[in-house]
């Protein structure tokens, strides 16, 4: 299955901008295109703007990009900042190419002052869907930078994980050091999809369970993923048989 990472311009992402992509992911043969965090209001650092914006995911956003996945026939994870009631996640659906949701996952674990003014904190824990006979679930930017929040994925069956990310520097190093590590240590496919340079670090990727990239340059990265190459990543490190929990409760 090929999947695609979209390397959008920092800023919301536009409808028309939206629909002109996933039409360009879909003709590569792409079945699944992972957006930045917040892809739909931008990565603000305003948090009273934040929750302003902020929508149900029954709302006009999330109905919007249902209808462009249904319209091009690609599966989308997107982000916004979703409201429930006096609560605002900032949040990640993943809907598939009928435009029907999937998944939806609240980021666990906020960065900064801008995040945890704008955001409650979610507590999904693990979030998993079944699509095309792939098992995928979803984190968020700095949740992925936790090991155990991985790890959790990999010890539920997950086979390809989706993180939208909004990585800055100086922490370039998370996308080219720790994203492969989580990759390798879990034995699992990564797509890690980030903002463009130079407001952030760019560098999104797919990296597959022995730990290598397996996308390129440009805005747009496709890599075809293989559920075969799990087995033999964990035979050669079989770090989850070999692990051993009750030494560290």
């Amino acid at each position: 299955m090929k999947i695609a990472c979209w390397e959008a311009a920092p800023g919301g992402i536009s409808p028309a901008g939206l629909r002109a992509v996933a039409a360009r992911a879909a003709a590569a043969g792409a079945a699944l295109l992972v957006l930045p965090e917040l892809s739909g209001t931008g990565y603000l650092d305003d948090p009273a703007r934040l929750r302003s914006l902020a929508e149900p995911p029954d709302g006009p956003h999330c109905r919007e990009v249902s209808a462009i996945a249904a319209e091009t026939g690609i599966a989308l994870v997107h982000g916004w900042a979703e409201a429930d009631g006096p609560h605002v996640y900032n949040s990640a659906r993943l809907v598939g190419g009928d435009g029907r949701e999937l998944l939806r996952y609240r980021k666990s674990h906020l960065y900064g002052p801008i995040e945890r003014a704008a955001f409650d904190p979610g507590s999904d824990g693990v979030v998993q869907a079944s699509f095309d006979g792939v098992t995928v679930g979803v984190l968020i930017c700095y949740d992925v930078e936790f090991p155990e929040a991985v790890r959790a994925h990999a010890l539920a069956g997950t086979q390809l994980l989706l993180v939208p990310t909004a990585l800055m520097e100086p922490c370039g190093f998370v996308a080219t050091g720790l994203v492969p590590a989580r990759a390798f240590e879990n034995q699992l496919f990564v797509a890690y999809s980030n903002w463009a340079a130079p407001a952030f670090c760019g560098l999104s990727r797919v990296v597959g369970p022995d730990g290598r990239v397996r996308t390129g340059d440009g805005p747009l990265r496709i890599a075809e993923i293989d559920l075969a190459e799990i087995p033999p990543a964990r035979q050669l490190s079989p770090y989850l048989a070999d692990r051993r929990p009750e030494l560290f409760a």
